[in-house]
């Protein structure tokens, strides 16, 4: 029986799903529209698909529903959670999915989580590749993320005209290792806007020009990708979010909390992260996990008395 993978993926023949339409994930999906692939969405509040079907997109009733009429079907959703439930449960994509048939995880999820998926995916016949994303809300919107992929090879790069659309695509290993390479992403993340926020309070409460420093020091040692997105917004208080704090804490948890996952011999001690997991906990506390990680400064400036 011919099977999706390994015929070759076109905009005319390779029938794609999308479930996961929020900040990040309508932008990623609304690029596979304009490349003019047939693209239909499964949505738990339809209302927010709206832009989407404007540009062409199709609406699924079910997770189940949309698996089965879809040759590749992406999953952007918040937390692992949420993955098993679309995926593994008994009415989730893995229910009807077709023999052959591909899911791409962009979620920043559990790697024990993305090597289950690929065993249930194996035995149904289908294929499973983990690709978490980094580069927030505006390399969304311009197709510019980094995305890191595990799983096989070959699958990745049977997929790689999809994901050029969104994207760098780097191949990290066997499954789990593109949910692992996150981990470690956020990781230095979090390092650097906590870097960020304490530079931006010192440079103030020592009489500095904020957007002046920021310029000063960009071409030297303390530049970086973090100050380039989020130094700017920090400085003007823009906090609306392209990556929720509640997920930072989420994802941070997943590296500091390994140990959960009964898997000893991954365990790292980590004490930096473990501290900004401590700061952004702080603002979900305070009420604002659904604000933008750059909000990590507000931490430091309540610590310091603003």
């Amino acid at each position: 029986m011919e099977t999706p993978y390994p015929k070759p993926i076109s905009p005319t023949q390779t029938r794609i799903g999308w479930i996961g339409i929020g900040v990040m994930g309508a932008a990623m999906a609304s690029h596979l529209l304009s490349a003019g692939y047939s693209l239909t969405i499964y949505a738990r509040s339809p209302s927010k698909a709206s832009s989407l079907l404007s540009q062409g997109a199709h609406l699924a009733h079910s997770p189940h529903q949309l698996a089965r009429q879809s040759d590749v079907v992406f999953t952007m959703v918040g937390n692992p959670q949420d993955v098993n439930e679309i995926v593994l449960q008994p009415n989730g994509i893995l229910s009807t999915l077709n023999p052959g048939a591909v899911i791409v995880d962009h979620t920043s999820s559990s790697p024990s989580l993305a090597r289950q998926i690929y065993a249930s995916a194996r035995e149904k016949g289908c294929w499973s590749v983990d690709a978490p994303v980094s580069g927030g809300d505006i390399g969304a919107r311009e197709g510019k993320l980094a995305i890191f992929a595990g799983g096989e090879r070959p699958v990745v790069e049977w997929l790689t005209p999809l994901l050029d659309l969104m994207g760098r695509v780097t191949y990290m290993g066997e499954a789990g290792c593109g949910q692992s390479c996150k981990i470690g992403n956020q990781i230095m993340v979090g390092a650097n806007l906590m870097g960020l926020s304490e530079g931006f309070v010192f440079a103030e409460k020592a009489g500095l020009e904020l957007s002046k420093y920021m310029e000063a020091i960009r071409g030297g040692g303390a530049g970086s990708m973090a100050m380039e997105l989020f130094g700017r917004r920090m400085i003007e208080r823009d906090f609306k979010p392209g990556a929720f704090v509640e997920y930072m804490v989420k994802d941070l948890g997943m590296g500091v909390d390994v140990v959960k996952e009964e898997e000893d011999e991954r365990v790292v001690v980590l004490p930096g992260a473990a501290l900004c997991k401590q700061l952004f906990s702080s603002m979900v506390a305070n009420g604002d996990g659904k604000l933008g990680i750059q909000g990590l400064t507000t931490v430091v400036e309540r610590i310091n008395g603003k």
